[in-house]
């Protein structure tokens, strides 16, 4: 039973055993994956292991299945001020803080929010205008689940498993696309959010287990601006750049190299995939291509061709058309460049000495 497995992950809490925490109770959340209490407490071991961005998508979760639960604003916004996204954070401390107005907690966490985000931008906050959840009934009391006393944090870095999709990204001045390759996903199985600086993927097909990829981003993103489209091969996320910088990566690490200006894209230039093969200059190419064609000296029937090919390529609409009638009526003996001369008739054949003309008859 999902209670049996809940009771057991929140002993493993108390004892901290984090990691046994929270594999009971995404066991618990395979039963029952309704349970928005499964899922903030699922939240909670996490952030003690660290796991700040599957914090932000359990906690993301459990808001969404039960928007009147103050506990999973908290979550959500401890693990975002953890990832240094403070405005994000300070959205969700608001709208907990409506909910439990009596809990100083919220208060205490809007101040620290404010701070941080004045010493980021040098600008005084303003209350976030998502701060106000909406159709939700504020509890007549507040609980403190034993789990939220404890202070005690954990060392122990969980090993992420290897994921079921392939996923690429590719990037523009203004944009960074996302494309996780899964194939025949119907669109309602598909979940993307944004934060800050957070990406959220969630693929749940039934009869298999969830897909969840939750990457902090290499640099801050416009939420409202981002967008993603379920095709039938992929689902592709379109991020939409809060700077105009060149991200190194898709996801941030400490050893991040931030290039503050962005290359502009003109229209010689093409846009540049991660790979690991040698990079290759395909302007030059087709450049040393075109003059090679140029410059090539060639002999007999082959030039010929090449000298009546340039005089089409460069001539007028009328010598054009004289070209092809000429051609085309003589059968190929006459090529004339004269409009005026051979617009007005049929072209006859003129065979080379010593051969005669014949039409076939079909």
């Amino acid at each position: 039973m999902a209670s049996d497995l809940a009771t057991k992950a929140k002993e493993a809490f108390i004892d901290d055993h984090f990691e046994l925490a929270v594999d009971l109770y995404s066991q618990a959340i395979v039963i029952e994956p309704h349970n928005p209490d499964l899922f903030s407490d699922r939240a909670q071991a996490n952030i003690k292991l660290n796991n700040f961005t599957e914090a932000v998508a359990d906690a993301s979760k459990a808001i969404e299945l039960d928007p009147s639960n103050p506990k999973a604003y908290l979550r959500k916004g401890t693990a975002c001020f953890s990832l240094e996204e403070y405005q994000t954070a300070k959205a969700a401390f608001e709208a907990g803080s409506k909910l439990a107005p009596g809990d100083t907690r919220f208060t205490d966490w809007i101040k620290k929010c404010d701070k941080c985000i004045v010493e980021e931008t040098g600008e005084l906050p303003t209350q976030s205008s998502d701060a106000t959840p909406t159709n939700v009934v504020a509890p007549s009391s507040t609980t403190i689940d034993v789990e939220e006393v404890k202070n005690t944090s954990s060392e122990v870095i969980a090993t992420p498993a290897k994921p079921k999709y392939r996923h690429e990204f590719y990037q523009k001045p203004d944009e960074v696309v996302v494309t996780v390759f899964a194939k025949g996903i119907p669109a309602n199985s598909v979940s993307v959010s944004y934060g800050e600086q957070i990406l959220s993927v969630t693929i749940e097909v039934p009869g298999e287990d969830p897909y969840v990829f939750q990457p902090r981003l290499f640099g801050k993103i416009v939420p409202a601006k981002c967008r993603y489209d379920v095709l039938y091969t992929k689902v592709e996320i379109r991020l939409a750049k809060a700077e105009t910088i060149h991200w190194t990566a898709l996801e941030f690490t400490n050893n991040n190299l931030v290039v503050r200006q962005s290359n502009v894209a003109t229209a010689a230039q093409r846009p540049t995939y991660p790979s690991s093969r040698p990079t290759k200059d395909w302007d030059k190419l087709e450049a040393q291509v075109k003059k090679e064609e140029k410059d090539e000296k060639l002999d007999g029937d082959a030039a010929l061709n090449k000298f009546f090919r340039d005089i089409y390529k460069d001539a007028d609409d009328d010598t054009r058309r004289a070209m092809r009638k000429s051609f085309v009526e003589s059968s190929g003996t006459v090529l004339s460049t004269n409009w005026k001369e051979v617009g007005s008739k049929v072209v006859e054949g003129t065979p080379p000495d010593g051969m005669e003309m014949k039409k076939w008859e079909y």
